[in-house]
């Protein structure tokens, strides 16, 4: 696979996700490993923690504090995406203790503050998270970025796994191997109509 179709074709799947077949530790390892390569400010690079969930129960008790904020969430707000996104997001829900392998991202500290501080933390971990993915998807295994049980329940999920109180969870992504390889580029905005040139608003001449 070309680097192009790589980036064009890495989607967040939901219901792709072989839910029988095992994901062997070393391929895990390799995508980590590439994943720690990605660009991090200096001081935070040896904050990243990978916490890789394996042991059936403790998936189904981790997916029961995704799944209650998660539904509350798509109540409120599910009329924002589209019908197949929402069904897509439910379908997840329903199975998210069968995906064979979470990977939970965390930076051990939290952000100093909002505004750079901020950019500055969660910057230095989702190029690795994107990396991740990426890596996964060009060994014919796929995730999705989850965040719900942060709302409220990212306690509960520290406490299950042992993760001390001075470690930010970032996303939690189940990580299966695909059904399908059937990955086309996604409808988006054409460059023109998101691109702005010397001061906001103003298209290219």
């Amino acid at each position: 696979m070309d680097v192009d179709t790589l980036l064009t074709t890495t989607r967040s799947v939901r219901r792709k996700l072989d839910l029988d077949r095992p994901v062997e530790p070393e391929v895990l390892a390799e995508c980590l490993r590439i994943a720690l390569q990605a660009p991090a400010a200096g001081a935070l690079l040896s904050s990243i923690r990978w916490l890789v969930i394996r042991d059936q129960a403790t998936r189904s008790a981790v997916a029961e504090h995704v799944r209650e904020p998660a539904r509350a969430a798509q109540a409120q707000f599910g009329h924002l995406v589209s019908q197949a996104t929402l069904a897509s997001s439910r379908h997840l829900l329903d199975v998210l203790d069968r995906v064979p392998v979470f990977v939970l991202a965390a930076m051990i500290g939290r952000p100093a503050g909002p505004g750079a501080d901020a950019n500055v933390f969660y910057g230095s971990v989702y190029p690795a998270i994107w990396s991740f993915q990426l890596a996964l998807r060009s060994r014919g295994l796929g995730t999705t970025i989850t965040g719900y049980h942060l709302d409220g329940h990212e306690a509960d999920v520290a406490a299950l796994l042992g993760i001390p109180d001075d470690v930010t969870q970032v996303a939690l992504l189940p990580v299966a191997y695909l059904t399908t390889t059937d990955f086309r580029p996604a409808a988006r905005p054409s460059v023109q109509s998101v691109t702005y040139y010397e001061r906001w608003g103003r298209a290219q001449d």
